[in-house]
């Protein structure tokens, strides 16, 4: 039996990775911290037979101790401060947690001997790409990080690379963004999602959002979790970006949430701004080329734009009428 080992299991692509895995009759450990609790718990009701592990990834120790331990054929690193906002606002704790932790693990896979024997995704960003001046981004484009989150990751995935070419075995996903019901609630997706929903059941007026004009390429995480895995089924390791092809602003996104919930009127009716909610050094755009994908791992995306958007305000609209 395939044994993975997934860093950060209880967020959005955790979610989403295990059920792919599980699926895949895989033996799956994840780890998590245990100031996640309700995430945590929210995580064994929907996978039982899935052991969480208390693991920092910035702890040398501790990942030692889980590799050992579990002895997986396959890791896949998704423990991070994900949110560009947050990293604005703690520089210092996801440069630990992004760029220190993969390095800790890398190291740690090394000094156990387990390089031969264990194949590593790491998810790399979209970000890392900035405020680029090529249209689509593709696996050579040069990187241009403009936020702590995307310099993080940015390092990590370089780091990467060097160690790849000693001789590991280390595909990075370079994923532009990827929504799903399971989106944590600090995303614009989210809170788009989350708030057309309580429109529509009367339960709010407006969404107070930031500026409604960058433009994204948005693509579902259920999808996006396949790659993952399809990298490490590979001979030889590399970079893939992972993207729809396509990029649409966040007003795009909102008239799709308004349209799934039946709220016509104009998008002036359901949002007022909020100046400090524009991001400093904002992209403007972002949008892959995922040919590589396509060409290597046979990875093309499922679920539309237009999908994804009502799985999200369906979802948060079931989990209000539920008291949630």
């Amino acid at each position: 039996m395939n044994s993975a080992l997934i860093t950060g299991i209880t967020g959005q692509d955790g979610l989403h990775l295990t059920q792919f895995l599980l699926e895949k009759e895989y033996k799956v450990y994840g780890t998590t911290t245990r100031s996640d609790a309700a995430r945590n718990k929210f995580f064994r009701h929907m996978f039982p037979s899935v052991e969480l592990i208390d693991m920092s990834i910035v702890d040398s120790n501790q990942i030692a101790h889980v590799l050992s331990r579990v002895e997986p054929s396959e890791i896949y690193n998704l423990a991070s401060i994900s949110s560009v906002a947050q990293s604005i606002l703690e520089p210092d704790l996801s440069y630990r947690v992004n760029a220190l932790g993969p390095i800790n693990l890398v190291e740690a896979i090394s000094n156990l001997g387990l390089q031969n024997s264990v194949k590593m995704y790491q998810a790399s960003s979209s970000e890392m790409f900035g405020k680029a001046t090529v249209f689509p981004q593709h696996e050579s484009t040069p990187l241009n990080p403009v936020s702590p989150y995307a310099t993080a990751k940015a390092f990590a995935h370089e780091y990467c690379g060097v160690q790849r070419a000693r001789g590991m075995f280390i595909s990075c996903g370079i994923l532009f963004n990827h929504e799903s019901p399971y989106r944590s609630k600090g995303f614009v997706s989210k809170k788009i999602c989350r708030g057309v929903a309580e429109i529509s059941l009367g339960k709010r007026e407006k969404i107070t959002i930031g500026s409604l004009s960058p433009e994204r390429d948005w693509g579902f995480a259920g999808d996006y979790v396949e790659a993952m895995w399809a990298m490490l089924q590979q001979d030889l390791p590399t970079d893939f970006v992972i993207a729809t092809g396509k990029s649409r602003s966040i007003q795009e996104f909102l008239t799709e949430a308004l349209k799934v919930a039946k709220l016509d009127g104009g998008i002036q009716n359901y949002v007022e701004h909020d100046q400090q909610l524009f991001r400093p050094n904002e992209i403007t755009k972002s949008v892959g080329d995922a040919s590589k994908a396509k060409l290597v791992l046979g990875w093309s995306p499922r679920t539309t734009f237009e999908e994804m958007v009502a799985l999200m305000v369906e979802s948060e609209v079931k989990d209000l009428l539920n008291g949630h």
